[in-house]
């Protein structure tokens, strides 16, 4: 068994070498993965384990580990940045596009005739009830809601021109 893997070492650790420091631009950590990539093969065969091709179970092995270690970077990177105090925000490009669009419709508020504009008011800035709205203005709480949408399609008409 020894003479397999120091003939493997012979025979492939170079181009093991080169792939790894590749992958991870790193000499020292590059030199400790192919290492370990010797030591997991060698322990596999220990355990009674078969290798049909060395060259591509060493670089399966090696590919492996190098994953391993991506995966390390990136969790650690992170958490470094958590406790630096940085907290992972969200997409907020939505609430953006939707409050430039309120501001839009605001504006055109003012282009709707006034019972329509003093409903919709009422309702989307002061954010009324029907029921209070009804108590407000004297009207039932169906016209209201009629006036409601009236006044939404004229200003969607509005916003679409």
């Amino acid at each position: 068994m020894s003479a397999t893997m120091s003939g493997a070492y012979t025979e492939y650790g170079k181009g093991l070498s080169r792939h790894s420091l590749f992958k991870l631009h790193n000499q020292q950590l590059s030199e400790d993965l192919v290492q370990d990539t010797y030591f997991k093969t060698w322990s596999y065969l220990v355990r009674g384990g078969k290798i049909d091709i060395m060259r591509s179970f060493l670089y399966h092995t090696l590919n492996c580990l190098i994953i391993d270690e991506y995966r390390k970077r990136s969790t650690s990177s992170l958490d470094a940045l958590v406790e630096k105090g940085y907290e992972p925000g969200e997409d907020k490009t939505e609430i953006l596009i939707n409050q430039f669009d309120g501001k839009i419709a605001l504006h055109l508020l003012d282009k709707l005739p006034e019972k329509y504009r003093v409903i919709l008011n009422m309702r989307y800035q002061q954010q009324l009830s029907l029921t209070e709205m009804s108590a407000l203005t004297g009207q039932s709480k169906n016209a209201l809601s009629v006036q409601i949408h009236r006044g939404l399609t004229k200003l969607k008409a509005l916003y679409t021109h």
